[in-house]
């Protein structure tokens, strides 16, 4: 059997509303909306990966086991667009140096610098202090 190695293709939210999701994800990442196929909404490809939004009625439950780390050269400026585009911060991860935020479904994502930080020996950042 020939050996292959495995690429991914497209991470994929579960959503109780994909067209609202997608929306605030297109915005946030200037990627437009580019696909409808049933259950799914889905953004532009950027770099060979795809991002899609699937219907789901199951409610989101717990802290999310995978999450997004998008960079900002302001990661407190980008706050503000977070915050207008229907998303929040997440006061309780403050401590840990990171901006977190939470998009309109509370699925957490962090906001880093682009700019090199430095991580203490408990994963805290400290470029937001």
């Amino acid at each position: 059997m020939e050996e292959s190695s495995m690429q991914i293709n497209a991470l994929v939210i579960d959503a109780a509303d994909p067209e609202r999701l997608a929306a605030f994800w297109s915005e946030l990442l200037g990627r437009p909306v580019v696909g409808r196929m049933g259950p799914y909404v889905w953004l532009q490809r950027e770099m060979g990966l795809g991002l899609g939004f699937q219907r789901s009625d199951e409610p989101k439950s717990g802290k999310n086991r995978m999450h997004f780390d998008v960079t900002s050269p302001n990661p407190t400026a980008k706050q503000q667009c977070v915050e207008a585009l229907g998303g929040r911060r997440l006061d309780e991860y403050a401590a840990g140096g990171f901006l977190v935020m939470a998009d309109p479904e509370g699925n957490e994502f962090c906001v880093i610098s682009e700019g090199p930080f430095e991580l203490d020996d408990e994963g805290c950042a400290d470029y937001l202090s």
